[in-house]
Formats: structure tokens, sequence, C-alpha cells
């Protein structure tokens, strides 16, 4: 074996460190079982931990995520690599498997970093910020943000022009530009997989002009503009920065649709845009908000509620499909659709859009296995063979899946989700030991 690959063994590997991955993690934990837990971000937390609040409880989603993510990274028998890939998969004759994973560098080094962020403040390189969804810039010497799990710094490499000003302001003198990739080879005995979703891109639908009018923005960049860790301290539209006055959803943007490659619904859309516009009657009460929708599927348990409370706050909803979204001289988005109630073709003037993104399916888990194939479903979800009697179970014996991984789902979905892959993993490991 290569000297310069690490090795090391645990009895479960958690491919994905979101709201899922995060409780299969523990529950195995809490049963004692060694894992090890790979997230390719820079933070464990996965979306939930960007998000505002949820549906239909309206709780605040980070003070949800964040005491689960500090449990998660104190666990004394939960090993989390972050800025990591996993590599290859091996299943042995045995039932256990060899998995090789590359620990990217953040050059910086972890056990030093205080988080003052006084690096980030002597950069000189300012880019858009991903984790803000692109509304707002970040420096290439950064913490991802305020709530990150860890809360570390880490060096943008591509981007960095190596002037040193990070090194210099370092108080700690924790910026190390000599790190390289670490290569880890790793006995495990199940693995779980809960690499979790994509959000559909809307340029894929040019007529609706995302990328194109910068007051077209995704439903991922709304929730940034009402999270408690959002860029700016109200909601401002990002092409002149005026807080609005008319907004409109359109729902549905990426899902049911065979055109884009996404025939299926993806559960959420409605409910998460219900939730968003019932949080812009309260941050901006004197704005009209409306919902273009095909269908409303309020299908969970308080979500019809949900919606007729949304209804009653006044918000308007009108059944019909975008054709078309066009910009006028003043920054404003004229829709063009059909009134599916009227049966008639109308124009509509806002001054925002949302469009409300669907989910796809994470395919980056398919690949890794060698020799045995890791089955996908119809549309490119991890396949579950036995999805009524046990629907963790995947087409490799030990292998499990948890979360958005195997499809469409909300957070308490994800969770029980989440519970059922680690009960299988238990009584797999429990079988084989």
């Amino acid at each position: 074996m290569n000297e310069n690959i690490k090795t090391a063994s645990y009895d479960a590997l958690v491919i994905g460190g979101g709201i899922a991955g995060g409780e299969t993690a523990l529950n195995l934990a809490n049963n004692g079982f060694k894992v090890l837990l790979v997230e390719k971000d820079l933070s464990i937390g996965g979306k939930m931990i960007l998000l505002s609040k949820v549906f239909p409880s309206l709780d605040c989603a980070a003070c949800i995520t964040t005491p689960k993510v500090s449990e998660i990274s104190r666990h004394p028998l939960i090993t989390i690599f972050t800025a990591s890939e996993i590599v290859r998969i091996i299943r042995g004759p045995n039932g256990a498997f060899k998995a090789n994973l590359v620990k990217k560098p953040r050059f910086v080094i972890v056990e030093d970093c205080t988080g003052c962020q006084l690096c980030e403040e002597a950069c000189p390189v300012s880019v858009p910020d991903q984790y803000q969804m692109g509304l707002v810039g970040r420096k290439a010497a950064y913490i991802p943000f305020s709530i990150a799990s860890p809360r570390v710094a880490a060096i943008d490499i591509e981007n960095c022009t190596l002037c040193g000003a990070c090194e210099r302001a370092c108080p700690t003198k924790c910026i190390d530009f000599t790190q390289e990739p670490v290569e880890y080879a790793i006995d495990i005995k199940t693995v779980i997989i809960a690499t979790g979703f994509n959000l559909f891109d809307p340029i894929k639908i040019p007529r609706y002009g995302y990328g194109r009018f910068k007051n077209v923005v995704t439903s991922m960049q709304m929730e940034r503009l009402l999270a408690p860790t959002r860029p700016f301290p109200t909601i401002l539209r990002p092409g002149d920065g005026k807080m609005p006055d008319k907004l409109a959803y359109v729902l549905c943007t990426g899902s049911r649709d065979a055109s884009v490659g996404n025939p299926i619904c993806s559960q959420i859309c409605c409910m998460y845009s219900i939730k968003q516009a019932q949080l812009l009657m309260g941050a901006l009460p004197m704005a009209d908000v409306t919902i273009y929708y095909i269908n409303i599927r309020s299908f969970g348990k308080g979500f019809e509620e949900f919606y007729e409370q949304a209804k009653g706050m006044g918000i308007n909803f009108i059944k019909g499909k975008i054709g078309e979204i066009s910009e006028n001289p003043k920054g404003n988005l004229v829709l063009r659709y059909e009134d599916i109630n009227e049966g008639i073709v109308k124009e509509s003037e806002h001054d925002m859009v949302v469009l409300s993104v669907g989910i796809l399916p994470n395919q980056e888990a398919s690949g890794l296995f060698q020799k045995k194939e890791l089955t996908l479903d119809l549309y490119k979800f991890v396949d579950q063979p036995d999805i009524l009697v046990s629907p963790s179970l995947t087409s490799i014996e030990g292998v499990f899946v948890a979360g958005t991984a195997a499809g469409p789902m909300d957070i308490p979905d994800s969770i029980l989700s989440a519970g059922a892959a680690s009960s299988e993993a238990i009584g797999y490991l429990n079988r084989i030991q």
C-alpha cells in the first residue's frame, strides 16, 4: 500500500452530513458503533441549516439544526471529515467494505483556528458567496457561515492571490498553504447513503428569465433573504436594492415537467412557498404576495390548515401555469399566464418573482461502488427494492439509503428515513459480527 495513504477502521460510513446523515450517525453512535461521517462541504448541517423556518410549525430551522449539529460534532464515537469525498467503495467477501476517500485541504490548521475572522477582514479578494446563494460576496479567506460546524476558516485557493494578507493577520499563525489532499483507506462494515438532493437550475427554462432578469430569484435565494443569518437586514430585491411591494411565486419550476427531465412532484415546493409567503407577510406587511400554481398538494399533517391560514392572511392563489416572464424598463417583471378558472390569458406585473424550484436526484453515490452496481430507480434516485417493508434497503447488501437520496421528502420524513436506515444498519452489523 502507498505509504502516503492513511488507514483507519469504523463500524459504519455515513456519506452526507445533512439532517438525514447526521441523524443516522447519531443513532448508530448512540448504540455504541464507531461512525465516520463524510461531508463534501466545509460544514455539516446540509441545506436545513441554511433555511429560515420549517413548515407548518414555523419553528426556526437553524434553532433545530444547530443543537443537533453540536451533538454530532461532540459525540466521542463520531468522526467527521468535511471537505472530503469518497472515491470508491468495494464490498469484500465477508460482508464488510473497503473505501477510499480524499480529504481536501482547507489551507488552515483546523486545531489552531479560533474563528476570529481576522483573515477574512484582511483578505482583498471578493467572490460570490455560495452559502448566501450568490446574493452577496465573500472573501477568498472565509468562514462559510456564522453557525458553520466546524466554525473554522478556509482558503478558496482557486481565487486566492497568495498575497499573504491572511497569514499576516492570523493571530495563531494557522494559515498553511503547503497543505495537500490526504488520501485514506478505510475499513467499514456498513455504508449509509445520505447524499441528499440537488435543486433544479431554472436557467434550463429560459422563458422565466432567471439569470437575465436580476429580480427573478430562486426559492433558496429567498430562504437566505428570510433567514436569521441573512445577508441584509430586510427583504431587498437584487436589481436595485428596493423593498419589493408585489411579489409572485411560480410553483412547479422544474417539477412535474417532462420537458426538463423531471416529471415527478417534488412534494415540498407548495408548502415551502406558502411558508415563505407567510413570512413575507410578516416581514413586508404592506406587500402583495401571489402564488401561481397548477395544483396545491398539501398532503401532510397540518398542511391543509397551513394552506388555509395563508389564504386567510390575504395571500393570493391563482391557478395557472406561467407561459413567459418579461422585464419592463422599471425592472419589474410581467408574467403572462393562463387563468385556468376563467379560461383566458392574462398578464400581471410584479416587482420580484420567486421561482419555486424542484428537487432533483443527487447521483454521485451511484458511481462509487466497484464490482457491485448501486441501482437507481426510473427517476435516478437510489432504488428501494422493498419500499413497503424496508425502505432503506438498496441493491447492495449492507448498503442503506436515508433521506432525499431515495426520493423527494420533507424534513420529518427525512428524519424518519434516517431512523429506518440506522435500524437496518444496526441489524446488519449485529449479523456480521
